[in-house]
């Protein structure tokens, strides 16, 4: 099982770089494997645990697929830490300042894994955050 999980997670990073230099985006990773590309950093103080963020955002798989977005469902309110969120995006907003965007690329082991979210991201998906912008809920 280890080793399966290890050619998983290089095809995952294959896939995520092709569609990187498809795209001709300037990401970087992180050491725990999230993609990112900060837009604007925002200002103030990153935001940390317990902070309750508000996000204008976009959810597509790799693919391009539509899987969710402020536009349809309304601005997403997460509690830093808390709340039940990929671990990517948890990471990934905490470079982020009140204002602030970006885009984040969740590989499966740092979105929603083998089981999907059981709705609209299936199993074992890469994951696109455009984060149109963060802000502390007031």
């Amino acid at each position: 099982m280890t080793e399966l999980n290890r050619y998983l997670v290089v095809k995952d990073r294959e896939r995520i770089q092709n569609y990187i230099e498809r795209k001709d985006l300037k990401m970087q990773e992180t050491p725990s494997g999230l993609w990112y590309m900060i837009r604007s950093e925002g200002s103030g103080e990153r935001f940390a645990d317990n902070d309750v963020v508000v996000l204008e955002y976009r959810c597509t798989l790799l693919d391009g697929t539509f899987c969710y977005s402020s536009d349809d469902s309304g601005p997403l309110e997460v509690v830093l830490g808390k709340s039940r969120i990929e671990s990517g995006l948890d990471q990934g907003l905490r470079m982020l300042r009140p204002g602030g965007s970006a885009v984040f690329i969740l590989p499966p082991f740092l979105a929603w894994g083998f089981p999907g979210d059981g709705k609209k991201i299936p199993s074992r998906a890469v994951v696109v955050y455009e984060i149109e912008k963060a802000d502390l809920l007031h």
